[in-house]
């Protein structure tokens, strides 16, 4: 154990390279705005707004082991309540009074109640009359429309929005168009119809997985941080890492990359994790841009990262009709790429800047961490035995996880939840859950547009006439259309759109859905870290001090294997580990971790010493060519790096003797 002095010592270094929260929470609104909820002065709307949180965790908890109502019904008391958190909480304007509510808000979070009750109470009518709605249901439904939208503005910004009116103006419009994305034109009856009284616009795919898989998982992970689990991942990770060159940066990649994979909130987990590790980066010598993007690539790359991928992998098996294990087996080696390619680039910074770790009278024991929380891994190990081995549906296994886990942080009193702090979590669960919900739900604007106009088979057509007969080039404006589609968006919206309007340019080119879904799911979710609007990475630079710009453009070089490997498995898909055998797969792993080692090294161009620029391109040449899963392509690239590292040994060597001479 530590002595008091020690102890003293470290709280001392905690508290100077700590940020005040005052600050953090500024960060976080800035880019995230999720964030700017009210803060009432009002106690008994403070206990209203509190109860409606937690009656919708229970809600959907009751649902998850009982069962939920008809499908229709199920949805729309999902979005109603939703849209009621939004206009309690949310103010309309970034400048308005947060302690107070004003009574237009309260008017439309009625408004908002009243669509799903109309929904309970005429729920036969609604289906009799399908396809033509009657005066009331153009009432509700516009109703609905109209509120959706303004949620989302106040929610996720005025992006998502936009973009759900432009796509009801073209549903409106269409026949006014030329070209491939002419189409007959809907009236607007027809329109609000359809968002309303079916499960292909507001209620469709979109917001069924928002009230199923996402909410649950939402709830899992608050009360995970309600038992500690944060503080547990960053006081594990800094036992394992911290002492080791540029220790706080690898810190950051394990905490942010476990966390990041629970919560799926990129800007949130910059904050949450890079308040406590940025400093700390910057502390030992890292460059405050260099340190912004560590962790915004770390925080993004969660998301990739099985078993939950952000909630991502559960919504990928329900719109392909896959298993769920298929889905994190596909992913788990690009992601683990990923990751190596990042931890790489940030030894090798530290080599050449001579960064050390932090020493280890500062650092937490291992053995003490796992000791005090280390009963906090049995809910995750539960979770994935109950979704790999169990036969249980997904719903159910978050069900069961969650009282899991509740259950388990009872061991011991530092992780122990009291019946506040299971309220707290019900609540905090369903106000985390409210900005993937209410993107959600316009997303489902954007689907129903394009199933009801065909927009997305006349996009894909579109990419694939602007490709031609080239795979690269499809795959490249697939890419770009990606990354501007995701902008500003949650990565489960992101994946949705994406999903909708880009992946079926692939499928149609002779691509497998998994792999065609896979590839646009990363790059929806690297527009966070792509310039000119990289979210997370601008809340790194927020934390770190540096330049926005500048720590985006890092943060892309950090996570290059991101950006290389879903071209790799587009052409062979046996970095997803499927068609494989073992001796296969164990070979690809292999071939394809030495590959982005030595990616990282031309990224970062040292190895040993200064790497010079012809073999930065060699050795980036040769890593491609060992990430492709070939038997020739890696011979001659083992060739080619074998060559590259004798000469950069040498060089090396020259440049010991020549400082050993100047001395």
């Amino acid at each position: 154990m530590r002595s008091s002095n020690q102890a003293e010592s470290t709280s001392e270094q905690e508290h100077e390279t700590h940020p005040s929260e005052d600050k953090h929470q500024e960060v976080l609104e800035k880019f995230d705005n999720e964030s700017r909820i009210r803060v009432f002065d009002n106690k008994v709307i403070a206990w209203i707004v509190s109860i409606i949180a937690v009656s919708l965790s229970l809600y959907h908890l009751y649902t998850s082991y009982f069962g939920t109502p008809v499908t229709l019904q199920h949805r729309s008391l999902h979005v109603a309540v939703i849209l009621v958190l939004v206009f309690l909480l949310y103010p309309p304007f970034k400048k308005s009074k947060r302690h107070v509510l004003h009574w237009y808000d309260a008017l439309f979070a009625v408004m908002a109640l009243s669509t799903t009750v109309y929904v309970f109470v005429d729920y036969e009518g609604i289906i009799n009359r399908g396809g033509l709605p009657n005066n009331l249901d153009l009432l509700f439904g516009g109703m609905l429309v109209l509120l959706v939208l303004e949620a989302a503005r106040r929610v996720t910004g005025w992006g998502l929005p936009v973009l759900a009116l432009l796509f009801l103006l073209y549903g409106m419009f269409g026949r006014q168009l030329d070209g491939i994305f002419r189409h007959r034109g809907y009236e607007w009856d027809a329109i609000v119809g359809f968002m309303y009284q079916t499960t292909e616009g507001v209620y469709s795919t979109a917001i069924g997985v928002s009230a199923t898989y996402i909410f649950l998982f939402i709830l899992f992970g608050a009360f995970l941080q309600k038992s500690g689990m944060g503080q547990f991942f960053n006081d594990l990770a800094m036992a394992a890492a911290g002492q080791t060159r540029g220790g706080p940066a690898k810190v950051s990649v394990i905490a942010s990359g476990f966390l990041g994979s629970i919560n799926g909130a990129a800007v949130a987990n910059v904050v949450t994790t890079g308040s406590f590790t940025i400093p700390l980066m910057k502390k030992i010598g890292y460059k405050k841009n260099f340190a912004g993007a560590v962790e915004a690539s770390a925080s993004v790359g969660g998301q990739i990262l099985p078993p939950i991928m952000g909630a991502a992998a559960f919504i990928m098996a329900e719109i392909l009709g896959m298993p769920y294990s298929q889905i994190a087996l596909a992913a788990l080696l690009p992601a683990l790429l990923f990751y190596l390619g990042v931890i790489t680039q940030i030894h090798l910074r530290a080599t050449k800047e001579g960064l050390q770790g932090i020493s280890r009278e500062n650092l937490p024991e291992v053995k003490r961490v796992l000791a005090e929380r280390g009963h906090l891994l049995i809910p995750l190990l539960f979770l994935m035995y109950m979704l790999f081995f169990s036969g249980r549906t997904i719903i159910f296994s978050a069900f069961l996880t969650i009282i899991v886990t509740v259950i388990i942080a009872m061991i011991r009193k530092t992780t122990r939840m009291s019946l506040r702090d299971i309220f707290d979590a019900l609540e905090n669960g369903a106000r985390t859950a409210i900005g993937v919900a209410v993107a959600c739900a316009a997303v489902g604007l954007i689907v129903g547009i394009a199933t009801l106009t065909g927009f997305g088979l006349s996009l894909a057509n579109g990419i694939v006439a602007i490709g031609g007969e080239s795979l690269l080039l499809t795959l490249m404006f697939t890419m770009v259309a990606c990354i501007v589609l995701g902008m500003g968006l949650p990565s489960i919206p992101t994946y949705i759109i994406t999903s909708t309007m880009a992946a079926p340019a692939l499928v149609e080119l002779g691509i497998e859905a998994l792999v065609a879904h896979l590839f646009v799911f990363y790059f929806g979710i690297f527009a966070n870290i792509t310039p000119p609007v990289a979210l997370a990475a601008f809340a790194a630079a927020g934390i770190s001090g540096g330049n926005q710009m500048r720590t985006g453009f890092v943060a892309m070089k950090l996570a290059i294997a991101g950006f290389i490997v879903p071209y790799l498995f587009v052409y062979n898909d046996s970095l997803l580990l499927t068609n494989t055998t073992f001796t296969e797969g164990v070979l690809v792993t292999l071939t394809a971790a030495i590959g982005v080692m030595m990616l990282g090294v031309a990224a970062e161009g040292h190895f040993m010493t200064k790497v010079p620029w012809v073999l930065r391109i060699v050795m980036a040449g040769g890593a491609i060519m060992l990430m492709t899963p070939n038997l020739l392509y890696d011979g001659i690239a083992l060739l080619l790096l074998g060559t590259t590292l004798v000469i950069q040994w040498f060089l090396a060597k020259r440049v010991g003797l020549n400082r050993i001479s100047a001395i």
